[in-house]
């Protein structure tokens, strides 16, 4: 940025944004936007936490172009290596598919999304129009002591209610989001007795069932068991393993014979 001085008595300087500047800016926010329109347009979870990551460096790079250094390595060192990495540690290990944004849990929730955001655009838009945009000064007065210094001043003493808002406003977010996620048990959850003495009742599978690998030479998941007389038990493996093994194959899953069908209906 270019420090330029104000002529006349009493003029405080200021600064004007340089043509560098202005093309970092350009640029880099072309990036920053692409970037968060991949957040919302990627069908793919784990995609979309990747473009926010981009997003979040970006943001970076501005804080450390203006002169917030703290500020800048904070964004990349918290947010991106540690909350953004966090978030495709859990996406990796749920598997979240994209069928599963798909399904609406709110009626017209789209509908209503689309609406408040282009209203929101348009106030953004109108507000954006009529906006002067002076110099910017202030900047070398707040970092006179230092910028970690400066900003700690700027966010715990002069705008400490603006701080305290924000972080109560983030702990309301987190409990609306912890029960609107939060799934209501139909039935009550039965305990291990009483689920022993509804299989005595019925009369089927009393005893356990059988573990994969039982009997047999390996004990993997897709091993199914062997059963006293030598013959395989179809129920010690999973029907979807059943079904992805035939899907990589190519093959069509084999049909039970009369004597597997009987044991699974029994």
């Amino acid at each position: 940025m270019t420090n330029l001085l104000a002529l006349g008595v009493g003029t405080a300087p200021f600064t004007q944004t340089s043509t560098a500047e202005a093309i970092q800016f350009w640029v880099l926010g072309a990036i920053a936007v692409i970037g968060a329109l991949g957040v919302v347009t990627a069908k793919r979870a784990v995609h979309s936490a990747l473009f926010l990551a981009l997003t979040m460096i970006i943001l970076a790079v501005f804080y450390i172009v203006q002169g917030a250094m703290f500020l800048g390595v904070a964004q990349i060192v918290v947010y991106t290596g540690a909350v953004m990495m966090l978030f495709l540690f859990v996406l990796m290990l749920i598997g979240v598919e994209s069928s599963d944004s798909l399904v609406e849990t709110i009626r017209g929730q789209r509908v209503a999304g689309i609406a408040g955001g282009l209203g929101f655009g348009l106030l953004l838009v109108g507000g954006l129009s009529r906006t002067e945009f002076p110099a910017f000064v202030g900047l070398a007065d707040a970092n006179v002591t230092g910028n970690v210094p400066g900003l700690a001043e700027l966010l715990f003493i002069r705008y400490v209610w603006a701080f305290e808002l924000t972080g109560a406003l983030l702990i309301i977010a987190t409990i609306g989001a912890m029960v609107l996620a939060h799934r209501e048990q139909i039935e009550k959850r039965r305990n291990q007795r009483e689920q022993s003495e509804e299989r005595f009742r019925t009369g089927t599978h009393v005893t356990p069932m059988p573990s994969p690998g039982v009997f047999a030479r390996h004990n993997a998941v897709n091993v199914p068991a062997l059963l006293p007389d030598g013959s395989y038990s179809r129920l010690s493996v999973s029907k979807i393993l059943q079904r992805r093994e035939a899907e990589i194959s190519g093959l069509p899953p084999r049909p039970p014979t009369a004597e597997e069908h009987e044991e699974d209906t029994q």
